[in-house]
């Protein structure tokens, strides 16, 4: 297996993977914020994916589809769970947006919780790494994803167009199907889309459980790696998952501007592999096997989005508006819990077996504007945008009381080519708010024998209204050097609020298997970012190497103590100084190849974070090479990818190391267009074709829940 994996490796260096071509995406429209242009103008860090490699791609989660991209990953916690990473930042620090406005859900809440996202009519996805513009939204220190769908036409549909696609898969069992449809109608664009998904548990390769050993264990002298409970099952409890999703559109256009409403609704049933051992130290209840672990979701969202054209006025060009109201719940729970209410037992029972059913909400609105300024020397643009949210736990998992936040934010933009440089300027301004309270529980000892009568003691109750301004900026400088060498250097100065769940956190969290306390003492968090990029091309070579440092003041982590709190180990909101550095390189080829087109390419990014007292931050992503071949030749293309994931041996004091694994995929694609105008896709794709047992070392659960094995599938999509 070795020597195969070695000549695989030699192999792959001839590679390209088309999400990092260069000339591939240069007339795509960046709309991603309320700067919309094109690709080849915008001389940020910016991936795009298309269209035609989502609709092949496999993927099962957000994080999971960008896992290849350069200074991109993703902490996963199953098939349905996958939070992204940029540059080894994530959480509020990377921002997870649908045209524009970021996405309402309640993933910031829990290692558990998905980042709700409908992949069914997908344009295309768009990634800026790092916090080079901040009109996309607060606090955006990694960076940001914009999916953008056209379910608000801004242009009109000149045609109908009728799309079905299906896809199956091996690991999981898995079938997808989706629908959508745009047409015209009286002069109103009109657009619906449907997507149905069914995964069941995925496989994984033999011994890729591993159960770590309890402090007691360890103590008896149990703790050698070889002696670690393994399990050895084919297929990964609970880590099943299902969605139905529907979107609906209609706007209108004309030369005064365009006006459009649409309503997108999700549910979401999803197993959860792993989710803590509250169970072992109950008294008379022994160790559930593949105990029935599960959380559906349900999400509504309603959006007004338009511009209106002024342009005949000496200072006005046009106004951009929009509206959106969410609202969002996810219910998680234990099988036996489900049963234990749909019984509705008599009250006794009910705190035998506790509250049943915890439920995580986030009731959301949003509204904003962006002017436009006349002008032949410049780009010129100012937002103003307001936001609430409420957000409330509920059962006998929550950890936070009901929490409601509130911002409000201005941004403006100025961008200019004096010939010398090519600049970009942009800065916000955010008034936040963030009320909540915290409950402090004294625990009485325990005795062995109970009292008849147990006394109830109300809780404490503290309650907080934490206001913060930020202020953030930052400055994009581009120059062409030669005809062939260019040069990007982007500064920038980011500030962000804490989040709720960073101030009033107080509970145990299953997630994470950790008692966590929020911090109502939290300073406002401050990045001072630097990257610098030479990217060159001529003829058939390119490359590009990308140099970035980010320096933050009162970095918020959650932070492992030696303490326990109610049995479990406590972790806790903190802040300290940091600094994370790293590199992205990216050198290759493109030439003519038996009639077709071949690209070949090798990546490779890696970033370090540490505290400024020398210790490393927990879960940042290791080092990666990245090796592929792409042949296109007429309507048919081939791809090929093997990211070598190297060992993270620089992790905290309470993490163990993660070995490296080696992850080839393999695509192939064919598209038609017949006389009558349909376009036929058809792809057989492989993923891990080397059946590694990986992980993830920025997984919360990266033993108990490792990644799945070899997936093999076809992928099939016509539309008329």
């Amino acid at each position: 297996m070795k020597t195969t994996r070695i000549a695989l490796i030699l192999m792959s260096v001839l590679f390209t993977n088309k999400l990092l071509a260069q000339d591939v995406i240069e007339e795509i429209i960046v709309t991603s914020s309320f700067i919309e242009q094109n690709l080849d103008q915008i001389h940020n860090p910016i991936h795009v994916i298309g269209s035609d490699e989502l609709a092949s791609m496999a993927s099962q989660s957000l994080g999971e589809s960008l896992d290849d991209l350069l200074g991109v990953g993703t902490s996963d916690y199953g098939s349905a769970v996958g939070h992204p990473i940029i540059r080894g930042l994530g959480g509020t620090r990377v921002k997870v947006m649908r045209n524009g406005r970021v996405n309402r859900d309640v993933s910031g809440l829990g290692a558990d919780h998905p980042v709700e996202i409908d992949f069914n009519n997908i344009q295309q996805i768009e990634v800026v790494r790092g916090p080079s513009s901040l009109f996309y939204a607060n606090g955006t220190s990694g960076g940001i994803i914009n999916i953008v769908d056209n379910t608000i036409a801004r242009k009109d549909f000149t045609e109908s167009d009728l799309t079905v696609g299906y896809e199956v898969q091996s690991v999981n069992n898995g079938n997808i199907g989706e629908l959508s449809y745009e047409n015209n109608f009286g002069g109103l664009n009109f657009s619906l889309g449907y997507r149905d998904t069914d995964f069941e548990n995925f496989e994984i390769p033999y011994g890729a459980i591993i159960h770590e050993e309890h402090e007691e264990e360890e103590e008896e002298g149990h703790h050698e790696e070889e002696e670690h409970h393994e399990e050895n099952p084919k297929f990964l409890p609970n880590s099943d998952s299902g969605t139905e999703s529907y979107k609906f559109g209609v706007s209108k256009t004309g030369d005064w501007g365009y006006l459009g409403v649409s309503a997108t609704g999700l549910e979401t049933l999803y197993g959860i592999p792993f989710h803590g051992e509250e169970h072992e130290e109950e008294e008379g209840h022994e160790e559930h096997e593949e105990e029935r672990i599960f959380a559906n979701t349900d999400s509504d969202s309603f959006n007004l989005e338009g511009s209106y054209n002024i342009r005949n006025n000496w200072l006005l060009d046009s106004v951009d508006y929009y509206g959106a109201v969410t609202e969002y719940s996810l219910k998680e729970q234990h099988a036996e819990e489900a049963h234990h209410e749909e019984e509705e037992e008599e009250e006794e029972d009910h705190h035998d077996h506790e509250e049943g059913p915890t439920e995580f909400k986030n009731d959301a609105s949003e509204f904003g504007a962006v002017i436009n300024f006349v002008s032949d020397q410049y780009s010129q643009k100012m937002m103003l945008n307001a936001i609430q949210e409420d957000v409330s736990i509920i059962g006998h998992e929550a950890f936070m009381k009901p929490s409601d936040n509130r911002e409000f934010s201005f941004g403006y933009y100025l961008s200019k080519d004096t010939g010398l440089f090519d600049w970009h300027f942009a800065l916000r301004h955010d008034r936040i708010s963030r009320k909540g309270s915290v409950a402090h529980h004294e625990e009485e000892e325990e005795e062995e024998d109970h009292h008849e009568h147990e006394e109830e003691h109300e809780e404490e109750v503290d309650k907080f209204k934490k206001e913060f301004n930020t202020d953030s900026l930052a400055l994009t400088l581009n120059r062409d050097l030669n005809d062939y060498l260019e040069m990007s250097l982007d500064l920038a100065r980011v500030e962000r609020a804490p989040s709720a769940i960073e101030l009033y956190m107080n509970g145990p969290h299953l997630a994470t298997g950790r008692y966590e306390e929020g911090n109502t003492n939290l300073q406002i968090e401050r990045s001072r970012n630097i990257d610098f990029t030479l990217a060159y091309q001529q003829n058939a070579f390119f490359g590009s190497m990308t140099i970035f440092q980010n320096n933050i003041d009162n970095f918020i982590y959650l932070a492992d103590t030696n303490k326990k709190e109610k049995k479990m180990p406590l972790a806790e909101y903190m802040q300290k100084d940091a600094q994370l550095s790293g590199v992205e390189l990216q050198f290759g080829a493109a030439f003519p190849f038996y009639d077709g087109d071949l690209e070949l390419s090798i990546a490779r990014d890696s970033v370090s974070g540490e505290f400024n007292d020398g210790t490393y931050i927990p879960r940042m992503m290791p080092a990666r090479n990245i090796f592929s071949v792409n042949y296109k030749r007429n309507t048919l293309e081939f791809d090929m990818s093997l990211k070598d994931v190297e060992k993270q041996d620089e992790f905290s004091s309470k993490e163990t190391m993660t070995k490296g694994y080696q992850m080839l995929d393999m695509r192939l694609t064919q598209k038609l267009v017949t006389d009558s105008g349909r376009v036929v896709q058809a792809s057989i794709f492989g993923k891990n074709m080397l059946d590694e047992v990986a992980r993830n070392h920025t997984s919360w659960v990266k033993n108990e829940v490792p990644l799945p094995g070899k997936n093999v599938g076809i992928n099939f999509r016509v539309t008329f």
